[in-house]
């Protein structure tokens, strides 16, 4: 008989905060690939004996910020600690980090998931967020291993959460909205590529109604929301295996091999007693003024699950809000098409998620490096809402005004797409029309309502599509009773 098991799932994030300078020094941040190696370092960073670090507040601010997206509790007082273990990314034989005193307490964020029809909403505990200086970045080749230090003491801010997933779908939507809060509060740019969010993943399984966790596995360094989702969803079956077949599970780290898409043993988990934390001496305690604290509060943004709640409220679907605050430029864009009140949300919402974003992903664009700007969408829209042009002209306008840039009234008018609205002419085709399709009337007379549709066709036909098909539509209604 096999017993049924629940997966209990936490996650390590560490995101590279989007400083100009490193956590300690003021050698640059995230200068890339395209940066001579060991050329962005110095004393401090290097490890060199007796240099002094010093705490950048470019770096702190942006820590408090992140906190403060995911509802944790700021701490007034905060330490650094030496965690030590020997490797050659690690110039200094510790990494500087906070251990017992983070700078972000408690909080929490919410995610959604589930399919599209039936969204779910869950609360996802933070434990802290702490602050710390990131390890070298080590290359090796068969016979010989090179070192870069450019990355070291760049400033990692790690989100450790709860316990609290249950699936390897949530463990996506937490990772993806951690993701969307770093960036919409500035934080980070969390590009999985340059290794700016890096993840740890914790799993256990335990009988289902049980509430003591069973003996967990951590998977290191998956960089790829894929690779979180697949190595879960390994693990939980590797795991399922062994405790129905009478084994325990055995407390230790694991890598994912994207290539047998499998996880695979590297060595037993260390204990806290394992990295000999101690005070770091060099650091004093970071201890928050007040006015401090409250002007970095001042330049927050509005967070996403504000703005979707207000977006829900105004009348767009949970789904549609969602995708319009999946990023703070979409959000804005969207807020900026839709401001002077002459466009619908709902006929923006179309636009922006089928039209622009469906462009945009097709050329691998952001939505900041759109050809057309807001105040242009919002231009051609309001010509298309008002009748001026059908939605049909209003898609030919949208591709010339991506490839040129033009003005869209510029297109309208150099294309000759104006619509007539004038009732008198609009009166002589709708009558003509009648007179062209009897079977259409008669369909029409007898109930089938359809059929007016034949009618619109053939005024379009001969207005050779500058009719304009609403007010047509409501002519021929009344000609025909």
């Amino acid at each position: 008989m096999t017993t049924q098991f629940e997966p209990v799932i936490g996650l390590e994030i560490h995101v590279q905060l989007a400083s100009k300078t490193k956590l300690f020094c003021a050698c640059p941040n995230g200068v890339g690939e395209d940066t001579k190696p060991n050329t962005a370092i110095c004393p401090v960073c290097a490890g060199h004996p007796g240099v002094m670090p010093v705490l950048t507040e470019g770096a702190l601010s942006l820590a408090v910020r992140a906190g403060l997206s995911m509802n944790c509790v700021t701490n007034r007082r905060s330490t650094f600690s030496r965690k030590h273990y020997f490797y050659p990314d690690l110039p200094k034989g510790y990494q500087i980090t906070q251990y017992d005193e983070p700078i972000n307490g408690a909080g929490y964020i919410e995610i959604t998931f589930g399919p599209k029809d039936n969204l779910q909403k869950k609360k996802i505990g933070i434990h802290h967020a702490h602050l710390e200086e990131d390890a070298a970045k080590s290359s090796h080749f068969a016979d010989y291993s090179l070192v870069d230090y450019n990355r070291a003491g760049s400033p990692l801010l790690e989100i450790v959460s709860m316990p609290d997933m249950r699936s390897p779908d949530e463990a996506y939507a937490y990772l993806t909205e951690i993701k969307r809060l770093m960036r919409w509060v500035g934080a980070s740019n969390c590009d999985m590529e340059k290794g700016e969010l890096r993840v740890d993943v914790n799993v256990s399984l335990r009988p289902v109604g049980q509430e003591k966790f069973g003996t967990r596995a951590e998977i290191k360094n998956l960089n790829s929301f894929k690779a979180v989702k697949d190595a879960l969803t390994y693990e939980i079956n590797r795991q399922t295996e062994i405790l129905n077949g009478g084994g325990q599970v055995k407390q230790e780290t694991r890598l994912w091999d994207k290539e047998e898409l499998v996880t695979k043993p590297m060595r037993s988990k260390e204990d806290a007693l394992d990295y000999r934390y101690f005070p770091e001496p060099d650091l004093p305690p970071v201890v928050l003024a007040e006015e401090w604290l409250e002007n970095v509060k001042k330049t927050m943004p509005e967070l996403p699950a504000s703005k979707e709640a207000r977006f829900e409220k105004a009348g767009l679907s949970a789904y549609d809000a969602g995708v319009l605050t999946s990023s703070r430029e979409i959000s804005d864009y969207f807020e900026e098409v839709t401001k002077s009140g002459k466009v619908s949300l709902k006929t923006a919402s179309n636009w922006i998620q089928t039209d622009l974003l469906g462009m945009l992903n097709a050329e691998k664009k952001e939505i900041q490096d759109s050809p057309i700007p807001a105040a242009r969408l919002a231009e051609l829209l309001e010509m298309a809402e008002s009748g001026k042009i059908n939605r049909k002209q209003a898609r030919e306008v949208f591709d010339e005004i991506w490839k040129t840039g033009e003005a869209p009234a510029a297109v309208v008018e150099k294309r000759g797409m104006v619509q007539v609205s004038d009732e008198g002419q609009l009166e002589e085709w709708a009558k003509a029309a009648i007179a062209a399709n009897p079977k259409a009337v008669a369909d029409y007379q007898k109930g089938n309502k359809a059929a007016i549709g034949a009618l619109v066709g053939g005024v379009m036909k001969m207005s050779k599509g500058k009719a304009n098909p609403r007010i047509i539509s409501q002519m021929l209604g009344k000609l025909l009773g």
